[in-house]
């Protein structure tokens, strides 16, 4: 084996093992090399970026051999979009991968006494599961290095055309509407076709490009901020409906109109059509207010027998088949009789206690984003549940003496938070609140391993249940039921 320091590329390279967040590992010279794109059994040259004493990271660059463990990818867009990293591998070897990542982050990280982790739960459908997606308009296409060669091919050629006094022609329209290349800021790559969620998304996609390119509409330039289009919300329920949300640099209301109205002319599927003017620097439209242009401005989805309105900027479950799965087995850890007190917090719009409500004598719900509680009450209400009750606020000053006294504590108490876990402050409230049962969901087990060992100077680890949430990708889900010791 050979190191070539100057652009520093490892060669031959057998890939060993799986480690964790989708990268794979291999040792060189007793040094524990952590790789992106490849997979154990794979032999490979590695192109280093960070590389310490004791372990480097790097990227697949070119493959000798492939692993027997690989399988054809299905998207042409893979290896270049960074959505769904885990084509390669075969969802069986995707799910055994997972229930390790979470088995190790919970051992190494928590280094508590844990039950036995049981069998991932892995989603009936792998393709199409998405009811959310996001994609950018960019006046910068993403171009592979084939179509980098064909471009100044071309550019050579119209040169050659001036020269002999010929008019040229051609010319080439480099704008793009999908997502952005992973680690480049100002580029996106133009998808055809996306297999995240189910048609008409693709077609009205590539209607959308199509329409802006034959009537000279601008695309977004991030470096520039300018440009008319920029983002595109589509959310689909498994009830029917379709939302769109386009969102503009600037108001322009003849075009936007021409645009809306053809839309809603060749896809009568498209049950709310919105539109956000964004004047900002940054494509977030959580403080903006969309606009509805047709339908009644939301779409509503359904969780067993419960319906949920879900607006433009609500938060819900991404994945609504194995949402309703993640959702039963936290119902199921939370062992309601009927008499039990819930509290709910990160309770966002409300959907995992309006979704365990039957099973409770009530349901207190606490999330920061105000917006998010008028949702949960407007759910709450929508479901006919009089048993329920929301409030905004951050759990710590919310969670008083004063609040136990008015709602009572808690018997049962389900946090879900986001990626970074729990506020050592909040684990710290838990242990001083004392319910008789948490029942902790995580979309990321290294930071749940974190709280479960702060948890651990009250609680004991009854139950531990993976569930994969996002098949083709690394990130997993991870349900904990915690019982107070006696």
């Amino acid at each position: 084996m050979r190191k070539k320091n100057k652009i520093r590329i490892l060669e031959q390279v057998t890939v060993e093992d799986y480690a964790a967040e989708g990268k794979s590992l291999a040792r060189v010279d007793g040094k524990v090399i952590f790789i992106e794109g490849a997979v154990p059994g794979d032999v490979v040259n590695v192109q280093l970026g960070k590389s310490k004493k004791d372990w480097a990271e790097g990227r697949a660059v070119h493959f000798h051999s492939y692993s027997p463990e690989r399988t054809n990818p299905f998207c042409d867009h893979f290896g270049l979009c960074g959505g769904c990293k885990w084509q390669m591998l075969p969802y069986e070897k995707q799910l055994e991968y997972k229930q390790r990542e979470v088995e190790q982050n919970l051992k190494r990280i928590g280094r508590i006494e844990l039950p036995s982790l049981l069998p991932i739960v892995g989603a009936k459908q792998t393709k199409y599961y998405r009811n959310k997606l996001e994609y950018t308009f960019s006046n910068k296409r993403y171009l592979t290095r084939e179509e980098l060669l064909i471009r100044d091919q071309e550019r050579i050629r119209l040169a050659e055309q001036s020269e002999a006094g010929s008019s040229p022609s051609g010319g080439g329209w480099e704008g793009a509407l999908g997502f952005h290349v992973p680690r480049i800021f100002d580029k996106v790559i133009d998808i055809d076709t996306c297999y995240l969620q189910q048609e008409p998304n693709n077609a009205i996609r590539n209607f959308v490009r199509e329409f802006a390119k034959r009537h000279q509409f601008t695309f977004y330039d991030i470096r520039a901020h300018e440009g008319w289009l920029r983002t595109m919300i589509f959310r689909m329920t498994t009830t029917g409906e379709v939302m769109v949300n386009i969102t503009f640099g600037y108001e322009d209301e003849p075009n936007r109109t021409l645009l809306f109205n053809a839309l809603i002319n060749e896809f009568p599927e498209i049950t709310t059509l919105l539109y956000t003017i964004n004047p900002k620097w940054n494509d977030s439209i959580y403080d903006l207010q969309p606009q509805t242009y047709f339908g009644k401005g939301y779409v509503t989805e359904k969780l067993e027998e419960f319906a949920f309105k879900i607006g433009p900027k609500s938060f819900f479950q991404t994945n609504t088949k194995q949402g309703e799965e993640l959702y039963r087995i936290t119902r199921e850890f939370a062992k309601l009789t009927g008499n039990e007190t819930l509290y709910d917090l990160y309770c966002g719009t409300g959907s995992i206690g309006i979704f365990c409500s039957k099973g409770a004598k009530q349901i207190i719900g606490v999330e920061a984003v105000a917006e998010a509680i008028d949702d949960a009450k407007e759910n709450a209400a929508m479901n006919g549940l009089s048993n329920t009750s929301f409030y905004a606020g951050d759990v710590i000053d919310v969670c008083n003496d004063v609040f136990f006294a008015a709602h009572g504590r808690p018997d049962v108490i389900i946090t879900d938070p986001p990626r970074v876990g729990m506020h050592e402050k909040l684990c710290k409230k838990l242990l001083e609140i004392a319910a008789p049962r948490i029942v902790y969901v995580s979309c990321n087990p290294a930071t749940q391993a974190r709280d479960l060992q702060l948890l651990n100077e009250k609680y004991s680890v009854e139950q531990l249940q993976p569930v994969d949430m996002f098949p083709h990708t690394h990130h997993i889900e991870n349900v904990a039921a915690l019982v107070l010791r006696s």
